[in-house]
């Protein structure tokens, strides 16, 4: 039963909220206490569902985007700054505070809840057009920072106004409360995104959940405790808006798997033949089928072109292999490939690959078509995964335990790996090396990114590893095949780019007394020499931990 109000003064809030203004106590159906405690809990499920909705946003734009400080900068900083500008919005609602609230939170768990999904559409299906949509990720991206900051940023001023009319207490008091539930479930939430939602429900599914928990929590704080404040009409919007909220994410939920094969087919082409998330990043495989090469894609980037890795991992062993090499290091290689070309060399005795993604490697291992490419190299007796961090890897390795180490390493630009072409890493390559040893870097296309490439050479040298440059071609690099992209998008960097380096700076040569190499040739390489050096940079500084240059 609606209980009758008096006629509101001139002047007051809009009727649908109630009569209630900012210094009208609630009439809750519980005691304060219990009241003060539910509005507290809903405090600290809000804030783990919109820092979820944050965290979301950083990785998924990683992945498609690339680059994740500069992702991870764009959406905190945006995102702050449009918090500023919803809680300055909120103090129009104060004196609607619940229906508000209510409105607020079921508008927060739509645009939250569906981000992940929306981006990935524009990434897949607009990724590869020209004008205006080649930049639709990135636009997209800071129109969902802006848009959950206003209402995150809207939460605060009319949570404070609920929990005083609860019960009136000193503001900083109230203050005090309210801010400490919103850190501990913004803990909680930054906990919950990489350790229980990203490993077990994926970022699609794991958006869309937080959403529904969001839109659940906050109808039920205010339907539930605050409904006296709303009139019949304010009470069956919210019911409405929620239920048609709850009803789209629901949905979502259920066509996430079906969205995702249909968006996956759209980025890689239609022979898609394993795509799987490991602990540390989607592995897709492409191709391997009706005479089609065999493709891999790591974090959606190209990283092994069946049709021409050949050219690729030949230049990056084979010249480092001209010495002793009975031990031999491969940092990242968990496609096996780069182990396919030690093993070819004889007087190989043990090879250690140390991969940070063991899904990847046990895939080079079982996959009918990744293991023929790689000669079933992980068969080998004297092949090992060490799985882990290379830093603590390599600072726990003996000194003079390798003849050889081969980078078989990610572009220095991409962020993941650029502490693995620090002055600080190479150091502890250094002392790993065997007096006579050397390192074979992949250090990136020398003629689309020389400054990267030639940073890398004086980054060596820093270290105390001078080396000598070539390159060979060509491939397109780290290139996902979306819709419309060759014709779109100009030309992507062509060829490869490695440094060869030792105590003293070696010659790259060929060993005589092993196999032939099927690509490369003791001509090919010197030309790839002197066309590399006609590139040379001098003066650049090292890239270090502190102060990355890349």
């Amino acid at each position: 039963m609606i209980e009758p109000h008096a006629p509101a003064p001139p002047g007051s809030p809009p009727s649908w909220g109630g009569p209630c203004g900012p210094e009208a106590p609630a009439r809750l159906p519980v005691r304060p206490a219990v009241g003060r405690f539910l509005v507290l809990a809903g405090v600290f499920v809000c804030a783990a569902c919109g820092l979820v909705y944050e965290l979301e946003l950083v990785a998924l734009a990683s992945y498609l985007i690339g680059d994740s400080v500069t992702q991870a900068s764009v959406v905190l900083s945006v995102m702050v700054f449009a918090m500023g500008l919803g809680s300055l919005a909120a103090k129009r609602l104060r004196g609607l505070a619940a229906a508000g609230f209510g409105a607020l939170e079921a508008a927060l768990a739509l645009v939250g809840g569906s981000s992940a999904m929306l981006l990935y559409a524009v990434f897949a299906w607009t990724g590869g057009w020209g004008g205006l949509w080649a930049d639709g990720p990135r636009i997209l991206l800071v129109a969902f920072s802006l848009a959950i900051g206003v209402l995150i940023g809207a939460e605060v001023p009319l949570l404070m106004e609920l929990i005083q009319r609860v019960r009136r207490q000193d503001p900083g008091g109230a203050v005090a409360d309210l801010f400490a539930a919103d850190y501990v479930g913004a803990l909680v939430g930054g906990l919950a995104f990489p350790f229980v939602l990203l490993p077990f429900l994926g970022q699609l599914t794991g958006a869309l959940l937080t959403g529904t928990v969001n839109a659940v929590v906050g109808a039920a704080l205010v339907l539930g405790l605050f409904r006296r404040d709303l009139t019949r009409r304010a009470r069956w919007l919210l019911l409405t808006a929620n239920a048609v909220v709850l009803a789209l994410l629901a949905t979502a939920t259920v066509l996430a798997d079906d969205f995702e094969r249909a968006a996956r087919h759209a980025v890689y082409g239609q022979d898609v033949r394993v795509a799987v998330r490991t602990d540390v990043q989607e592995v897709v495989l492409t191709g391997d089928a009706d005479g089609r090469p065999l493709d891999l894609f790591l974090d959606g980037r190209l990283r092994v072109r069946g049709s021409d890795e050949r050219s690729y991992h030949e230049a990056l062993v084979h010249p480092a292999m001209s010495g002793p090499h009975a031990r031999v290091l491969i940092l990242g290689g968990g496609d096996g490939l780069a182990a396919r070309e030690v093993l070819r060399h004889p007087g190989v005795r043990r090879v250690d690959v140390l991969e940070a993604d063991p899904g990847l490697a046990r895939l080079a291992r079982h996959d009918p078509g990744l293991s023929t490419l790689n000669e079933h190299a992980y068969g080998d007796s004297r092949v090992r995964v060490l799985p882990g961090d290379a830093f603590h890897r390599l600072r726990a390795t003996p000194s003079g335990t390798y003849d050889v180490v081969i980078s078989d390493l990610p572009d220095p630009g991409v962020t993941a790996s650029t502490k693995l072409y620090s002055q600080e890493f190479y150091g502890l390559l250094r002392r790993v090396l065997a007096p006579d040893g050397r390192l074979a870097v992949h250090a990136g296309p020398v003629a689309a990114h020389p400054r990267a490439f030639w940073t890398v050479d004086a980054t060596l040298r820093a270290a105390g590893l001078p080396a000598v440059a070539y390159r060979v071609g060509a491939r397109d690099t780290g290139t996902a095949p979306g819709p419309r992209r060759a014709a779109a998008d100009p030309p992507a960097p062509r060829g490869w780019g490695f440094l060869l380096a030792a105590r003293t700076a070696p010659a790259p040569r060929l060993d005589p007394a092993a196999p032939r190499p099927h690509t490369l040739t003791p001509g090919s390489l010197a030309r790839g020499a002197r066309e590399a050096a006609r590139t040379r940079m001098a003066g650049l500084p090292p890239s270090t931990l502190v102060h990355p240059r890349f």
